[in-house]
């Protein structure tokens, strides 16, 4: 695990994360994508620069530039197989690093995850939250399995590796400044855009001074 403070980054870093990378690929994934994205900044102002956290190759990001032509896009990934696809994306700002040292340069219009908390070591994610808060200045936007309480979901053979809970309303917890401004979910069997199950919500900042907790 050199170089990394839990399991889980060590895990998509390596060779597991390579074999993500080579699985979720292609043009039906990128439209389904462009579908979710259209729903969830349906009630937005269009985002002027938006930040991914968690990239993988950056189909959401290929999605999002067919809905803002003139959008700054940027992407944080931790596997060095998905980062070499990024940076052959052109006008894509590329960190490459783990979202748990990651720190913005700047802030992001919107912000968000997709299918990235729910693999994140659970006590890490206040940390994570933060982070969202912090770079974004309007938009914190997730798409994630949702559970109403915690649960550990073994994944691929695998324990310890995906989490479902309440991601959204502990954001909302955590912040009391942010306001719920849409949500939906996208299921597995949508004979059109299909997606893994995910529940997506769009949160906005009412007060972008207020103070992280």
């Amino acid at each position: 695990m050199s170089g990394y403070s839990t399991p889980q980054e060590a895990f998509w870093a390596g060779a597991f994360g390579d074999d993500y990378t080579r699985r979720n690929q292609g043009e039906r994934l990128v439209l389904s994508n462009i579908s979710l994205f259209k729903q969830l900044l349906s009630q937005a102002t269009p985002p002027t620069s938006v930040l991914e956290l968690g990239a993988n190759i950056g189909l959401n990001l290929v999605a999002l530039r067919q809905l803002l032509p003139q959008a700054h896009l940027a992407a944080v990934e931790i596997n060095p197989e998905a980062v070499a696809h990024l940076r052959r994306l052109p006008e894509v700002e590329v960190f490459h690093q783990s979202l748990l040292t990651f720190e913005p340069p700047r802030t992001y219009e919107m912000v968000f995850t997709k299918g990235v908390l729910i693999h994140l070591a659970p006590e890490r994610l206040p940390q994570v939250y933060d982070l969202m808060y912090r770079a974004s200045s309007r938009y914190l936007a997730l798409a994630e399995y949702y559970n109403p309480t915690p649960v550990n979901v073994p994944y691929r053979g695998h324990d310890d590796r995906l989490f479902k809970r309440d991601f959204a309303g502990e954001l909302l917890d955590r912040f009391p400044d942010l306001r719920l401004v849409h949500y939906g979910f996208v299921y597995h069997r949508d004979p059109v855009h299909p997606q893994d199950d995910l529940t997506w919500f769009l949160l906005e900042k009412t007060s972008p001074a207020a103070p992280t907790r």
